[in-house]
């Protein structure tokens, strides 16, 4: 198990706690990665270490001084032992049966990765909003690990089960890849003849973020490192990428026409605020008052910050993503 962390005082236990009680028959060893945090997170790794020190579930860690998701991860991968590398956030919580499920799928289908449904369940009004937000189609398009689907091959899937062999084959993350290391990772598997294999079995509970404006800062670097992806690999791009940013630009054109021109430019925003009430509303079905009418909130701020990151993404970025590009390593016959 390998966990990258910063700032994750409020989950990092239960999500060790969650892996430790797994029902797998084999040993367990979970590496947390600790970035430089400013809350209690170091702290909370410590007491995990001490209370699960040898045996067979152990927990360890290893620095990650830069606080980079894709550095955390290959230090993580880089202290770790066993054949099968499953990867974990701080703020993530493995469904009962993750681990021993994706073993199976990975010996039943032969995959070099696989991974299943990223649920996000909130716990105050405005997270269940958000989680609402982040399991519908208005919210995220036809992304099956946040909506579902059947099971079968996938560009990418969320967080990952990994053959060890098919991590150091590749090198493991390209740490230029702040963003998107998932999807950049899969590419070079797949390019390379791996099979990543999406199954919805597999369910890791997450929580959203717990402010607007962390939603916000987390969709338009998810935008921003879109972009960078359509870059590094023009043939990823898709209407589901697209749709953020256009709506954005019809958005901010409507309104500058609407104060300067015509009031009837006004109808495009005002199209789109009908359509993302209109869509919370299967979304926040079952949920409680103050979390249902927080969701058109949650949508605008995810597609307008997911667009304004796209169009915003500046070259330079991807340049030097381009730049430490690694080719795709096939394994020996």
């Amino acid at each position: 198990m390998i966990m990258p962390v910063l700032n994750e005082e409020r989950y990092l236990r239960t999500s060790v706690e969650k892996i430790l009680a797994q029902e797998y028959a084999g040993e367990l060893e979970i590496v947390i990665a600790l970035g430089p945090s400013h809350d209690r997170t170091d702290e909370i790794a410590a007491e995990l270490v001490a209370e699960n020190a040898g045996g067979s579930r152990s927990v360890a860690t290893v620095p990650n001084p830069t606080g980079r998701t894709p550095a955390a991860l290959n230090a993580a991968i880089a202290a770790s032992r066993h054949p099968v590398v499953v990867r974990v956030d701080g703020h993530g919580m493995l469904s009962p049966g993750y681990i021993a499920t994706a073993v199976r799928l990975l010996d039943e289908t032969g995959a070099a990765n696989v991974g299943g449904i990223m649920h996000a369940v909130g716990e105050t009004d405005w997270e269940r909003a958000v989680a609402a937000a982040m399991t519908s189609r208005i919210g995220v398009g036809n992304a099956a690990f946040h909506t579902g689907g059947e099971a079968g091959e996938a560009d990418t899937v969320y967080l990952g089960v990994f053959r060890r062999e098919v991590l150091e084959q590749q090198g493991g993350y390209n740490e230029e890849f702040i963003r998107a290391q998932d999807w950049e990772l899969n590419y070079r598997i797949r390019s390379a003849g791996g099979l990543v294999w999406f199954s919805p079995e597999l369910k890791v509970s997450y929580g959203p973020r717990p402010s607007v404006r962390s939603l916000a800062t987390q969709y338009k670097n998810y935008g921003r490192w879109r972009h960078v992806v359509t870059r590094y690999h023009a043939g990823s791009i898709n209407l589901r990428y697209l749709a953020p940013p256009v709506a954005l630009c019809a958005v901010a054109a409507g309104i500058v026409a609407g104060a300067a021109l015509t009031p009837w430019a006004l109808v495009v925003p005002g199209g789109y605020l009908a359509a993302i009430v209109a869509g919370s509303l299967p979304a926040g079905k079952g949920l409680p008052a103050g979390a249902r009418v927080r969701i058109p909130l949650a949508l605008a701020t995810m597609h307008m910050c997911w667009g304004w990151g796209f169009l915003t993404s500046p070259k330079k970025l991807a340049r030097r993503v381009i730049a430490s590009r690694r080719e795709p390593v096939r394994a020996e016959a």
